[in-house]
């Protein structure tokens, strides 16, 4: 999924397109070439990325290594299974609706969902989904994911250093602290404590922590998952009938959401647009008196294989599942913006604990300098050395 890299085989989950090799490098394959990067292999993504799960009915499908038996998350599973098994130690990874952060929270990993405009997106689009998707990649650490970012970020004239890369302020942040997300999609005990144990780690350093009550972002996390919906299903209509392909080759899931976004009205999408405005605007009101703020990542331990079945037509029971698995996960890429997640600890079954901390646009640095204070803690320690590298 995302800007092509040329010579590797496009095939975003899907029989219907031809697994043939690309042609032109996106704006940001260039620069992964440039940098030196060695790309050598594709990961599965569910079909046209729309689950949080790498399962798509063609196969293969993506195992957790942390736990074969359960899911790597989506949609960028498959990069992030790769990172955390050893193959790599960076991937490329895309995130419209927490399509990075949630598949590096499934396997242990440091995701960032940068803000909007941060990377380049040309030459093919320059606001794909209507500003809510972004790429970078999941990594194995924060110093990993500070690098890159340095690295492909900046605007599609060249790379420059973007006031998200700027020196970070020193002295004391506010941090907002949310650690429950409402009765409708609730987290479990033990992830909400990790998210406040995180936040006393920063206090200790020197931060103040603010109380954020779930009822002060209950309509906007709403808002931004309906808007994510609307905007996915009319870009996928929209994409199918431009090409004029067969929609009835794809998974009957995909069908369903084709056929939501043709019978979407030109109003209901002006307003789910608008509504992104209105998202932003009363996140920057409520960071008025915050610099960041640390929540949950994902409500529960990583879904069993199978969680996320395509097989069906009930879209709303579909987004639905996502929502309760990541209730937070679309406020950034609705918003614009940056949003990183990484773990802090493990559970008891060694699972990992993911936390998201949430910034104000162009706060990147910000939030890579608290995730590096988290870090440091140790309480999370990747299971398998990359391959070629010394452990």
């Amino acid at each position: 999924l995302g800007g092509p890299f040329a010579g590797f085989p496009v095939a975003a989950g899907s029989r219907l397109i031809e697994r043939g090799g690309g042609h032109v490098d996106s704006d940001l394959a260039g620069r992964f070439r440039a940098a030196g990067f060695c790309l050598f292999g594709l990961t599965t993504s569910p079909e046209f990325g729309l689950s949080l799960a790498s399962e798509p009915e063609i196969g293969p499908i993506t195992r957790n290594p942390l736990a074969p038996a359960l899911s790597a998350g989506g949609s960028s599973g498959g990069a992030a299974a790769a990172v955390a098994a050893g193959i790599v130690s960076i991937a490329h990874a895309t995130d419209a609706g927490g399509s990075i952060r949630v598949p590096a929270a499934c396997c242990g990993l440091v995701g960032l969902k940068p803000s909007r405009g941060l990377m380049p997106a040309g030459p093919h689009f320059g606001n794909h989904l209507g500003g809510i998707a972004t790429e970078l990649a999941v990594c194995r650490s924060v110093r990993d994911t500070k690098a890159i970012l340095a690295i492909l970020g900046g605007h599609a004239c060249g790379p420059f250093p973007p006031v998200a890369l700027a020196d970070v302020p020193e002295g004391r942040m506010r941090i907002g602290v949310l650690t429950a997300t409402g009765s409708d999609h609730p987290t479990q005990p033990e992830r909400s404590a990790a998210t406040e144990e995180a936040a006393r780690r920063l206090e200790r350093d020197g931060h103040v922590l603010v109380p954020v009550a779930f009822s002060q972002i209950e309509a906007v996390a709403a808002i931004s998952r309906h808007a994510f919906v609307d905007i996915v299903c009319i870009n996928l209509a929209e994409t199918i009938t431009h090409f004029d392909v067969d929609a009835t080759r794809t998974e009957r899931l995909t069908q369903a959401v084709i056929e939501r976004g043709l019978a979407l009205s030109a109003r209901s999408l002006w307003q789910s647009l608008n509504a992104m405005v209105l998202v932003s605007r009363d996140l920057w009101r409520l960071f008025d008196g915050l610099d960041c703020l640390i929540a949950p990542m994902l409500a529960s331990a990583p879904l069993p294989v199978g969680s996320f079945p395509s097989d069906h037509a009930d879209t709303d029971l579909h987004f639905e599942r996502m929502a309760a698995f990541a209730p937070l996960a679309a406020l950034a890429n609705a918003s614009g913006f940056p949003a990183i997640t990484l773990p802090f600890g493990a559970d008891e079954h060694g699972l990992p604990l993911p936390v998201q901390m949430i910034a104000p646009m162009g706060a990147d640095a910000l939030l890579l300098r608290l995730a590096a204070v988290l870090e440091q803690d140790g309480r999370w320690q990747h299971r398998f050395p990359v391959a070629g590298l010394d452990a």
